[in-house]
């Protein structure tokens, strides 16, 4: 055999050989079908829990942060030793809660709002708030050319990200306390309230369909950065200027069956929680990494830079700010009166809390007996 070919065979053995070892890494880098349902499995080591897997919801927002660092860096993962964690984004709660219904999510990052509705939907049957996350990170950004001062609103266009979620309560809720009408179904009154997904808001803003809106960040500064003026934060018109934002929640199912995994979890995100606060600009670069992974690109830092130090980090579900907001849903007539007792199961949050030297947290009365 000449020279040249056997030269050339050894070249395509080699090359065979390889191949198993390439799919095996591209696979392990996420190119396959994980990747095109948007979810990963992130790798276990250790000790297995009650349960293989725990599934993990939550959105690319900054006020998931929590769940954006906790499960980029490992840190929760960490705590679930050989139980893998399975995370997957959501881009609204209402999907979010489905998932939860339906058996194919365990534990979920989201607001206030889709809780509630949730939780009173199903009776009380389907899911427990187990931990806070966020506080804050809400703002009324206008355009300072047609709106100067809060009088100024009536008559204008404000947007909300959804019909009855928590942004657009309190905006309601603002409006009644000014004196003013707005019918909450259909938007209409003394200020045009338009229902806009948080993706379209600042296109809306920039051709001026809408004059403003009431928004959580990043798309409050997003807003700014094209000419819009922060007219009002709503920590300004909480007691504290604290209100929950983000909680974590279970289905009742699962907190049932894996206490053990659901505990591990609650350490993970109260040891993030812990880093977050220690070492703000180092994750404020993590979240940003995190938002570039899912979606392919950062925030700009004329947008994270003003909106990141606007929200608080916490455990603290700060349930007496949920009853509140409750309140308000059924002051808009968005809801009938909720009965939310048991709503909370904060049992095994101060049980970490304690373990780690840290207060524990209070349930506002609303906590399972």
């Amino acid at each position: 055999m000449p020279a040249t070919t056997r030269t050339t065979l050894r070249r395509g053995l080699a090359a065979a050989a390889a191949l198993p070892l390439l799919i095996g890494a591209l696979a392990s880098c996420g190119y396959g079908s994980d990747a095109k349902n948007d979810e990963k499995k992130v790798a276990a080591e250790g000790k297995k829990l009650s349960a293989d897997t725990v599934r993990l919801g939550y959105f690319p927002n900054l006020t998931h942060a929590t769940a954006l660092i906790g499960v980029q860096d490992g840190l929760i993962q960490k705590e679930l030793g050989g139980t893998t964690l399975k995370p997957q984004t959501f881009n609204a709660g209402p999907s979010e809660i489905e998932a939860l219904n339906g058996g194919s999510l365990d534990i979920g990052f989201i607001g206030p709002s889709p809780s509630i509705n949730a939780y009173v939907k199903s009776k009380g049957s389907n899911l427990r708030i187990i931990s806070g996350s966020a506080s804050g990170g809400v703002k009324l950004v206008v355009n300072p050319d047609k709106i100067k001062t809060l009088d100024d609103l009536k008559g204008k266009r404000i947007a909300t990200p959804q019909k009855g979620n928590t942004q657009d309560v309190a905006l309601l809720n603002w409006i009644a306390e000014k004196g003013w009408k707005v019918d909450p179904e259909s938007g209409k009154g003394d200020v045009s309230v338009v229902r806009t997904d948080n993706k379209v808001t600042p296109d809306a803003f920039k051709s001026g369909s809408i004059d403003g809106a009431w928004v959580p960040e990043p798309t409050a500064s997003k807003l700014v950065s094209q000419g819009g003026k922060v007219l009002l934060d709503e920590t300004s018109l909480w007691p504290d200027k604290k209100f929950v934002i983000t909680n974590i929640i279970v289905s009742q199912k699962f907190l049932t069956e894996h206490p053990d995994v659901v505990e591990a979890v609650l350490t993970g995100t109260v040891k993030t929680n812990e880093w977050i606060n220690a070492n703000p600009d180092k994750a404020k670069a993590s979240a940003n990494a995190a938002l570039k992974s899912l979606g392919g690109k950062a925030l700009d830092a004329k947008v994270i830079d003003p909106a990141w130090p606007s929200i608080a980090i916490t455990n603290d579900p700060l349930a007496a700010t949920l009853k509140t907001q409750s309140e308000w849903a059924v002051k808009a007539q968005l809801i009938k009166q909720p009965e939310l007792s048991g709503i909370y199961d904060l049992k095994l949050l101060n049980k970490v809390l304690k373990a780690a030297g840290q207060p524990e947290v209070s349930d506002a009365g609303l906590g399972v007996k």
